[in-house]
């Protein structure tokens, strides 16, 4: 009965949808056109104070459009947005073609598993070509519908608003593909996507609705800052008494500034929203100790950064922390915007494992000389995932390298024959993987290593051989101090670096 009950609450949710792309590829002229001609025209002037998201309204469907800025590569906000999104928007220019930002917009949409449209925009420019675009795209392996893959598209001008429609329509499309769906009769829970602080109103966090709904006198949480939902307004600026899933809502009133891209909860009760709380600090407590014990153990690979722009910065730190290894770490231990300088690397200590990089920087003459005299090595990149490559190759070189031992054969001797003072022959069968001349070998007694030799004869069946596989029984000579015996086992190993 209980399950019936869930299943008449679960429907149909309206998508919420990021738009992505290179800076100059209308992506705001798109948004400005989809909120001017879907949004309902009597509510339009009702716009006071217009939030980072709103929903327009196509076929009598929702859609939820978030606006993210677009000012940098790669930025923390879009990448946020494309979390938070069930569907992307890659706006690519039918004039301008595929820029390192649109590669790079698709790099985020490709690792955060989110659908995805393209839109070919600017069709109406005299310099529009469409079919050129479409060729660039294949070739940066993103394939279009009917151009050898399965991606969406549509073409439009986002200036007059040719084929808008179409776009619209194509997202209610791959919506119902993607059964988004939600259940109202759960307590609300989503995103923060941006937070303000007004002098007269207080903290204020625009959210995003991604399951439940939410209504006044709820308690609303995100990481430990809490907030009653006495003040909640709908896109429009307008005080609403409740909202559900898919809605972008604004909250006024936090008791402290919440963390933008980081989830929220709802809660009926305020005991239940300061107990979730108090988990999460607890669980915060237990991760620091953690994170402070395995970075004890690891070596630390620092790295001195610079770069053109803060919002690059942001997009290496983020690229550097995804490169892991057990045993290693990349440290920015200096960043900066502008070009490398001799007092960045002076202050650097030890050269051997520094990596000093510029993204889209130049570096002083006098820079250059004291990082040759010190053998620091500057590395230049203009390109994010081209950086990324050559850093997981310089982890690779430079993490501490542990040797350890690979079983490759055992054998279980079942007869010792001759012995002089250091070589042996004995007989026995390979019980595991295989026996190797020249092998160096582990002689094991009751399980435990009671010395090591070499194989420097083997036979099988009387003829020499270079190798005996499982199941077969050998002769052979082994160089060793160790008197081996009847029952003694026998490993054969390498030596591997990992």
């Amino acid at each position: 009965m209980e399950k019936n009950k869930q299943k008449e609450n679960i429907m149909n949710r309206p998508p919420v949808v990021v738009i992505m792309g290179h800076i100059d590829h209308g992506k705001s002229t798109l948004l400005d056109y989809i909120r001017k001609t879907n949004i309902v025209e009597k509510e339009t002037g009702g716009i006071t104070q217009a939030i980072s998201a709103y929903e327009v309204v196509h076929q009598n469907k929702k859609i939820t459009f978030i606006d993210t800025p677009g000012h940098e590569a790669f930025s923390k906000m879009r990448e946020r947005g494309a979390k938070i999104a069930d569907i992307a928007i890659l706006v690519i220019s039918a004039e301008d073609g595929v820029k390192m930002q649109t590669i790079e917009a698709w790099k985020t949409i490709v690792e955060s598993n989110t659908p995805c449209i393209v839109a070919i925009n600017k069709i109406d420019k005299p310099g529009a070509n469409i079919e050129k675009t479409k060729q660039e795209l294949a070739e940066k392996e993103i394939y279009l519908e009917n151009y050898g893959g399965k991606i969406p598209f549509a073409e439009i001008s986002a200036k007059i608003g040719t084929g808008v429609d179409d776009l619209l329509s194509l997202i209610l499309i791959l919506a119902e593909m993607e059964n988004l769906t939600g259940d109202g009769s759960l307590d609300a829970s989503g995103f923060v996507i941006e937070v303000n602080l007004d002098s007269k109103r207080g903290i204020m966090a625009t959210l995003i609705i991604k399951n439940g709904s939410i209504k006044n006198g709820m308690t609303i949480v995100v990481e430990d800052a809490m907030c009653s939902t006495r003040i909640i307004e709908n896109f429009l600026g307008k005080i609403i008494n409740e909202a559900t899933f898919s809605s972008p809502i604004r909250i006024v009133g936090f008791d402290k500034m919440p963390k933008v891209g980081t989830q929220f909860k709802t809660f009926q009760k305020k005991s239940d929203a300061v107990k979730y709380i108090e988990n999460w600090k607890e669980g915060k407590n237990l991760e620091k100790t953690k994170n402070k014990k395995e970075e004890s153990n690891k070596k630390i690979i620092p790295i001195i950064l610079k770069a053109d722009v803060s919002g690059s910065i942001e997009a290496i730190e983020k690229e550097i922390a995804k490169i892991n290894d057990e045993n290693a770490e990349f440290k920015i231990v200096s960043k900066g915007i502008g070009p490398i300088t001799e007092s960045d690397i002076k202050g650097v200590s030890c050269g051997a494992d520094v990596i000093v990089i510029g993204f889209n920087v130049k570096t002083d003459k006098s820079a250059l000389e004291v990082a040759e005299k010190r053998g620091i090595t500057i590395s230049f990149f203009e390109i994010i995932y081209k950086m990324t490559e050559w850093l997981e190759t310089q982890m690779e070189e430079k993490r501490p390298k542990i040797e350890t031992v690979e079983v490759t054969g055992r054998a279980k001797i079942i007869r010792a024959f001759s012995r002089t003072k250091e070589r042996q022959i004995v007989g026995g069968k390979v019980t595991e993987g295989q026996i190797n001349l020249n092998s160096t070998i582990r002689i094991m007694r009751r399980e435990f290593e009671i010395g090591r030799g070499k194989i420097i004869n083997l036979e099988k069946n009387k003829t020499k051989v270079s190798v005996v596989d499982e199941g077969s029984e050998f002769g052979m000579m082994i160089e060793s101090k160790i008197e081996v015996v009847a029952g003694d086992i026998l490993e054969s190993f390498s030596m591997i670096q990992k």
